[in-house]
């Protein structure tokens, strides 16, 4: 059995229609189509499109014994914004946070603090475009070179390129948090209040627009 008739039959099985299995997915109904069809053999979204079926994502590329999503070591990591963000530099929990979320999956044992949040912006070019998600473990501290979120003194939250310099005198460690794309400076935390929110330990890149 192919992935496009796993796809199928297991679509069946829930009585949905490809439109609305798409939109579960967060694909369009002419890419769920195609991989129906065969013509998709590796979709990107594969996560969203087993979330959508309610099965495991190994299964439906791989085939074996099937796995419905209750038995799979899966998670719902919280997509928020940048000022949500932000405010994790004062708040223990997402929970403690008003509104709906949207949510990616995960099947890494992160931190129960652990959180997403899609690019905006140009500074962390070229690697990181705008649409990008990330997803960060405030438990985890960087080391040099990853990948961080932290907030910089305003109310939202910003995500750079960790450089720790030297340890100051009353034994603080000082860093800098560094753009991508050069026409951003870059920041330090000698010269600005910056806290650390957490480590990026995920890059999902999907689809852009040619």
């Amino acid at each position: 059995m192919s992935l496009a008739d796993r796809v199928r039959k297991r679509r069946n099985e829930l009585g949905i229609t490809q439109t609305e299995a798409a939109e579960k997915a967060g694909i369009k109904q002419q890419s769920w189509a195609s991989i129906e069809d065969g013509k998709t053999l590796k979709p990107r979204n594969i996560v969203g499109i087993s979330e959508a079926l309610q099965c495991d994502p190994a299964w439906l590329m791989n085939g074996g014994n099937f796995q419905p999503a209750s038995e799979v070591n899966t998670r719902r990591i919280p997509l928020i914004s940048y000022v949500q963000a932000g405010a994790l530099a004062t708040k223990s929990t997402i929970e403690a946070m008003d509104g709906n979320f949207e949510y990616v999956m995960t099947d890494m044992d992160w931190s129960q603090y652990t959180f997403a949040l899609k690019i905006v912006g140009d500074s962390m070019e070229p690697d990181f475009r705008a649409g990008d998600v990330i997803i960060v473990d405030p438990e985890i501290e960087p080391a040099p070179g990853e990948f961080v979120v932290a907030k910089n003194g305003d109310h939202e939250a910003t995500f750079k390129k960790y450089r720790p310099t030297l340890i100051a005198h009353n034994g603080k460690q000082q860093f800098e948090l560094v753009p991508l794309n050069n026409d951003y400076p870059t920041m330090s935390n000698a010269d600005h209040a910056i806290q650390i929110i957490g480590t990026m330990v995920e890059h999902r890149i999907y689809r852009r627009k040619r």
